[in-house]
């Protein structure tokens, strides 16, 4: 039988506020910025809304590609696969306004015609900017999904396949990429025979 307890009998340890204490997907977003593609890695990213189909990400205030999103009211969402960390990484490490980031992939355009995408990513999402919220030191730009991108080689079934996309994640506090590990059950059903 389960009982109420102090952090202290619980055996926790207070670490104050602090964020992400856990692995964030990495993607590489995307804006056109005075004229040219821009990309920048990010972790702070996450669906937000199914009908309408909608996004968040959250970039320090201080990031270059910010103003081309506001500029354009567009942006793209790119999901690298392991095999691009190193790509990805460097698009996170260097900063736009130091060095043009538009040679460093295949840069394709859907139908807003102003939210780069990446080719080589196995799943891009084109976006259309629907509000920015200032959250202290980040902006927090939703944008609806207007268009998304993948080949066959990551479908199964029709459906994007995870494992075949290959992501990575950040693990903020130690500074590390993991991969995807094994499948360990499936949503919305390992729960239905469980019995508090």
């Amino acid at each position: 039988m389960s009982s109420v307890k102090t952090e202290k009998e619980a055996n926790k340890i207070d670490l104050g506020a602090k964020v992400a204490p856990y692995p964030m997907p990495v993607v590489l977003v995307g804006a056109n910025v005075k004229g040219k593609a821009n990309f920048l890695a990010a972790a702070w990213f996450m669906a937000a809304g199914i009908s309408p189909p909608k996004v968040a990400i959250a970039l320090n205030k201080a990031h270059y590609t910010n103003q081309g999103i506001k500029d354009n009211k567009t942006f793209s969402v790119n999901v690298p696969s392991v095999d691009m960390m190193k790509a990805a990484d460097y698009c996170g490490i260097v900063s736009g306004s130091k060095a043009d980031k538009s040679k460093v992939f295949d840069v394709f355009y859907g139908k807003l015609k102003t939210a780069p995408m990446i080719a080589e990513c196995p799943v891009n999402l084109e976006c259309s900017l629907d509000k920015v919220i200032d959250n202290g030191s980040h902006e927090m730009f939703i944008g609806d999904i207007v268009s998304t991108f993948t080949e066959e080689k990551y479908l199964t079934a029709g459906a994007v396949d995870t494992k075949k996309v290959n992501p990575f994640m950040l693990s903020l506090n130690d500074r590390i990429y993991y991969a995807l590990g094994e499948q360990k059950g499936k949503a919305w059903e390992t729960g239905k025979d469980y019995k508090p």
